[in-house]
């Protein structure tokens, strides 16, 4: 870890500090803060914005940004509540034509700047300004559009499974999954020489410090209602975006363009179509996060797409660890700076505080990632890693 440490390559340590320092300060100025109502109330709210700052992540690692997620995934809640409130369209076929149109505008943003050429930032500031003014359009004037609260959109983030086995056997498969691939990682590149191995003292106690967090959060989201639904539902996308970014040769596809895109090109890899396929994963996961934040307040706003998602996603991805270089982050990065922010917004609700200074905190949170983001950067550069 200090060698790590001295080459800059520091990963989700600042943002794991954060939060420590987030949840003991907002923990001891507030004790309602780490209650179990409070923390399962978090863990819900995290959810929309997390799964759009994947999305995000993925874009950031090619080192290029997706400013339209927010408009996306508010004209993805759009579509659905209008073919299913106002055309009676069953839910689930309205959900996937929601999300086919969350993919196709994604396909638009890559051929532009893959194909054409045109900067991202100028793309998807276009994207962001064009789908805004599609999700206005689609409401025709009515500026919230009430859903069913009975249907299974809804229900994602108002249900739990009230079985406290349930969450310790979530926590118990994640920690021994953990353990196995870790393990059998190790043994691969021993097997390969002249690769830096973990070796076994510290794998179990990686696996120890997973366990104990995982079994805490199972224990006190018992103590309220539950597992909630969608924090399953994020959990799950997480391990698979992982699984596809880390261990799968198109993710590795994905890291070696942000890492340097002409070597990747003579390398053989197809880089149009890699780049066209990660803004279609941006603007799907935006459409996925959009219907989940529409659930959680029973509702499709016409104003959803020009709040605060924008920033949260964009913040949430780069303060979890993700660089704006390129080439560096992961999908957990999302949920680690969506828990930051998060925090940040829970714990000065329960303390009264106005929500202007949150944007004040926000804002020194997210320059500080950048600085040190860019001083890890100099730092691999001096040793070679960049």
């Amino acid at each position: 870890m200090r060698r790590r440490m001295r080459e800059g390559q520091l990963g989700s340590a600042p943002a794991i500090v954060a939060l420590a320092v987030i949840w003991t300060v907002f923990g001891i100025m507030d004790p309602d803060f780490l209650s179990p109502r409070n923390l399962s109330n978090l863990g819900i709210d995290i959810v929309g914005a997390g799964l759009v700052a994947v999305g995000v992540v993925f874009v950031l690692l090619l080192a290029e940004i997706d400013l339209s997620v927010a408009s996306v995934g508010a004209l993805s809640a759009a579509l659905f509540a209008a073919l299913n409130v106002r055309h009676g369209v069953p839910e689930a076929a309205a959900v996937l034509l929601a999300l086919a149109v969350g993919a196709a505008v994604g396909a638009v943003h890559g051929f532009f700047v893959a194909r054409v050429g045109v900067p991202s930032f100028v793309v998807t500031l276009a994207g962001l300004l064009g789908w805004n003014g599609l999700t206005l359009y689609i409401f025709a004037g009515q500026g919230t559009i009430l859903l069913d609260e009975n249907g299974p959109v809804v229900r994602l983030t108002h249900s739990y499974f009230h079985d406290v086995a349930v969450a310790y056997a979530l926590a118990a498969l994640g920690t021994l999954a953990y353990f196995l691939l870790s393990y059998r990682t190790a043994r691969r590149r021993r097997a390969a020489g002249a690769l830096p191995v973990r070796g076994l003292p510290e794998i179990v106690l990686r696996t120890l410090g997973l366990a104990a967090v995982s079994f805490t959060a199972g224990w006190t989201l018992n103590q309220f209602l539950g597992l909630p639904l969608a924090l399953l539902i994020f959990l799950v996308f997480l391990v698979c975006l992982d699984v596809l970014l880390r261990r799968t040769p198109y993710g590795r596809r994905i890291v070696a363009l942000g890492g340097n895109i002409e070597p990747a090109r003579r390398a053989g890899i197809a880089v149009t179509s890699v780049r066209v396929s990660v803004f279609m994963i941006s603007s799907t996961m935006a459409a996925i996060g959009g219907l989940f934040l529409a659930s959680r307040v029973s509702s499709a706003s016409a104003t959803a797409g020009s709040g605060n998602l924008l920033i949260e996603a964009i913040a949430a991805a780069v303060i979890g660890g993700t660089s704006l270089f390129g080439g560096r982050g992961r999908t957990w990065s999302a949920l680690l700076g969506i828990l930051v922010i998060q925090s940040v917004a829970s714990g000065m609700a329960l303390l009264g505080i106005p929500g202007a200074v949150q944007f004040m905190i926000i804002g020194v949170v997210l320059l500080g990632a950048v600085v040190i983001d860019t001083l890890a950067r100099r730092t691999q550069q001096a040793h070679g890693w960049a």
